[in-house]
């Protein structure tokens, strides 16, 4: 009897802490994934409409839809490149800011304050320079690259949306390694210098070795948020010039919402979700196997 009585307070005790986050998480997640995945099987083309099983032909549909391949080749190309180059700005300006230099925690928030920027408002803020003040810079001092017009060209539009993603994300990726950096054990460095170990020699074989826990998050932080950028894509280009800058979700929300296409929306919604599942799945996985203890 006690025993049952001291299960029944434990699992009173859990529901009491747990239950509102999962009462919450159910209707916020777990109800419109469900009604998502049951739309894939549906032929909706307005919420007014009566809603017709069509089974895997939305899944076939998105499939042969070359415009969504194209778009998501392009969000490739994105994610590789922003991935890369965020997570070694963020580690280099995270080594500047802990390396004793003078006014460092100034420089730390300044670096961290993009990322308080909504995507839409920063995307506003950018068009604005890219039409406005750089091509009135390189008129004033005659620099040819800064007098283009980088959200009307084809090739130019898509590194500007890198620039501006980089720009946002490089100081809280530089948050997180400041924290590994931090942990990284004194003793262990200590130790290298004594053995004859120089500065980049530390750094390569004890430092990066020990900071992988923040790569993977980093890792993981960056290519979530670059498989699933649109904020920034809208309010930056809308997807244009000519359809040249539009990254898969943007296709998606424009297939489901301005083609009234729910079901084919959301099946590709679905293939988009499973491609980045997997990714970040085996990055996660294969990055943990280079952990190393101190």
């Amino acid at each position: 009897m006690i025993s049952e009585k001291r299960l029944i307070k434990r699992m009173g005790n859990q529901l009491f802490f747990t239950g509102p986050t999962i009462i919450f998480f159910t209707i916020a997640v777990l109800i419109p994934f469900a009604y998502g995945l049951y739309l894939t099987f549906t032929n909706m083309t307005s919420p007014l409409n009566p809603i017709e099983f069509s089974g895997l032909a939305n899944y076939k549909t998105a499939f042969t839809d070359s415009k969504f391949w194209d778009s998501l080749i392009l969000t490739v190309k994105f994610v590789v490149t922003t991935v890369i180059i965020i997570n070694i700005l963020g580690f280099v300006l995270a080594y500047l800011v802990t390396s004793g230099v003078k006014m460092q925690n100034f420089f730390r928030t300044s670096l961290f304050t993009p990322n308080l920027i909504g995507g839409l408002i920063l995307g506003y803020i950018w068009q604005f320079i890219f039409v406005q003040t750089m091509p009135s810079i390189g008129e004033k001092f005659g620099i040819e690259w800064l007098r283009l017009g980088w959200l009307g060209d084809e090739h130019l539009a898509f590194w500007a949306i890198v620039i501006v993603s980089i720009w946002q994300s490089a100081g809280y990726m530089m948050i997180i390694f400041v924290a590994g950096l931090v942990n990284v054990p004194k003793d262990v460095m200590e130790a290298a210098k004594i053995d004859g170990a120089n500065g980049w020699q530390r750094l390569r074989k004890v430092t990066l070795p020990l900071m992988v826990p923040s790569f993977v998050v980093t890792i993981f932080l960056t290519l979530k948020n670059a498989f699933m950028v649109y904020d920034v894509n809208y309010s930056l280009t809308a997807g244009g010039p000519y359809d040249s800058t539009t990254m898969v979700s943007m296709h998606v929300v424009k297939k489901a919402f301005v083609e009234n296409n729910y079901g084919v929306g959301q099946a590709e919604a679905f293939v988009l979700f499973a491609i980045v599942a997997v990714v970040t799945g085996l990055q996660v996985y294969f990055s943990k196997k280079l952990e190393v203890a101190a």
